[in-house]
């Protein structure tokens, strides 16, 4: 039996636009400075070679939204014809926790055994990377 797994275009696009903005926030103005300083960048103010990491970010984004999709079906009940689903808040979260905790956190944490990266860093990548799937797992689970 395979689950039965629509795609939204809106939603993917909505997610994908959410999770962008919230990583400008998060990795901006939030953070952004303590994270630079932290692995030693430069912040200078000069902004003139932002474009194509912005452009990157926007396609990993669409990726990671594009594959929650399938994610976040598996966990519907209904996906798999066998009953109605539970509340999408809770497949949205489970299915963006279980993503960051078994994809995201060991890249993480082999950053800060291989490349030396400062565990600061770990804490603001590993809270911004789970929110910002939070976002899109709650989009793509809400908006069918």
């Amino acid at each position: 039996m395979n689950p039965t797994i629509d795609i939204n275009w809106l939603a993917v696009l909505a997610a994908t636009f959410a999770s962008f903005v919230f990583g400008f926030l998060w990795w901006g103005p939030i953070f952004g400075r303590a994270w630079a300083r932290a692995l030693g960048l430069p912040m200078d103010g000069d902004f003139s070679g932002m474009i194509k990491p912005m452009l990157l970010n926007l396609a990993g984004n669409f990726l990671t939204s594009y594959v929650l999709v399938f994610s976040t079906n598996v966990w519907r009940a209904s996906a798999w014809g066998l009953s109605p689903d539970l509340a999408s808040g809770h497949i949205g979260f489970f299915s963006g926790l279980f993503t960051w905790i078994g994809f995201y956190i060991p890249l993480l944490l082999n950053q800060v055994a291989w490349e030396r990266r400062p565990w600061s860093v770990f804490g603001i990548n590993a809270g911004g990377h789970f929110l910002s799937l939070q976002i899109i797992a709650q989009i793509v689970a809400h908006w069918r």
